[in-house]
């Protein structure tokens, strides 16, 4: 799975994704200092599943802290997107291409109103405008490559009889559309997918928006909730925009767990609060006291939010432990594995996961909790914890 983190310039893209990663990249007051993507692996946040067995898991990959699990996303921060990307501008080609693999969007808006469209310093900036030009370069780009063909392939679908959604799905190689987006797309536009001549170019635009919206769904992180203007723009967007919309201070958080790795602090990412733990100067004490008020307006940073809102609510996947009677692999480690799973995964479809033998070879499915019995088309449940059975 792939998140792609987006936005316009200069908005906090970078010190999202450095707060949700701990990837050391550049962060600074100016346009485009991003400009080549930076890859790193932030976490979702779960229950930890040992902890109903009086146990502590210890990870394979991602970490566990007080009772909760930290499981490993992909993540992709890329360069600001301007006005024109979409044809070219500010390198925006390269930019829109890097998200093609991408699952999902994280769209980070600078709350405060204080940069313009093209990051530099200004006043009075609604942030409305600018999740309506990233959503115009992104649409314009599914549309391009829709449009690009479209006389040639509408005509050779209706001549050689090519179903259209497949059709399409290859006309979108490479940006994980499916046969069943296209479905979707084409339900939802209402549009006849066997006289594809004779769609309006609104219409094909019409149609690739909606295939947008359906493979690369959005999450909306309200960035910088710590400034003057910030709280009212966000009452304003969420009445305007039909997407879940996230409130954050992504530079807080990126101070918390820098905090927590030194110790300083105790900070489990997507809490309200931190314990002090540390020797602090009065200036830090404040600085960290000022950080527990925002925390108490909004709830949390967000950040951890709006990564679990994109996975669990958006994708819909679903994290499963794999586990046997005694909870521990060979070395002793205690469910060391966790898996995330996409929507309508069964039992087999895990088993799978796991090894190809296993699949094969699967018997049933036993929940390590209730000790029931699966077969292979029970649908798996997040948390989940599965020994599989095999002949």
């Amino acid at each position: 799975m792939l998140v792609g983190i987006v936005g316009r310039p200069n908005v906090g893209k970078s010190t999202f994704f450095k707060a949700a990663t701990l990837v050391d990249v550049l962060i600074a007051n100016y346009p485009f200092a991003t400009i080549k993507p930076n890859h790193g692996i932030g976490y979702v946040r779960i229950k930890d599943l040992a902890s109903d067995f009086g146990k502590i898991s210890n990870p394979r990959e991602g970490y566990v802290k007080l009772g909760f699990r930290f499981v490993p996303v992909e993540l992709l921060d890329v360069a600001g997107l301007v006005e024109g990307a979409s044809e070219g501008k500010g390198l925006g080609n390269e930019f829109l291409n890097n998200l093609a693999a991408a699952d999902a969007l994280i769209h980070v808006v600078d709350m405060s109103g204080e940069t313009d469209s093209e990051g530099k310093p200004a006043s009075g900036n609604y942030p409305g405008n600018d999740l309506k030009i990233i959503e115009k370069e992104l649409d314009l780009w599914y549309s391009g490559i829709l449009r690009k063909a479209w006389k040639t392939f509408s005509r050779t679908m209706e001549m050689q009889k090519i179903n259209f959604a497949e059709g399409v799905e290859k006309q979108f190689s490479g940006l994980k559309v499916s046969v069943e987006d296209v479905k979707e797309a084409i339900l939802k536009s209402g549009l006849n997918p066997e006289k594809p001549t004779a769609w309006s170019d609104e219409q094909v635009i019409s149609f690739a928006r909606l295939l947008r919206q359906i493979t690369k769904p959005m999450v909306i992180v309200a960035n910088k909730m710590d400034r003057l203007l910030s709280a009212e723009n966000l009452k304003r967007l969420r009445e305007e925009f039909d997407y879940p919309v996230i409130p954050c201070s992504a530079e807080v958080e990126l101070s918390l767990r820098q905090a927590d790795k030194a110790k300083l602090v105790s900070y489990i990412p997507g809490e309200s609060d931190f314990e002090i733990i540390g020797e602090l100067n009065e200036k830090q004490k404040e600085a960290l006291e000022e950080m527990k008020k925002n925390l108490k307006d909004y709830g949390s940073t967000g950040v951890q939010e709006a990564l679990n809102k994109v996975v669990f609510d958006l994708l819909k996947y679903v994290a499963i432990y794999p586990a046997g009677a005694k909870l521990s692999d060979s070395k002793g480690n205690v469910l060391p594995d966790c898996y995330l799973m996409p929507p309508g995964s069964t039992a087999l479809d895990f088993a799978y996961r796991l090894h190809s033998d296993i699949g094969r070879d699967f018997i049933k499915a036993v929940h390590i909790k209730t000790k029931q019995a699966v077969g292979k088309d029970y649908i798996l449940k997040n948390g989940d914890g599965l020994e599989i059975m095999t002949k």
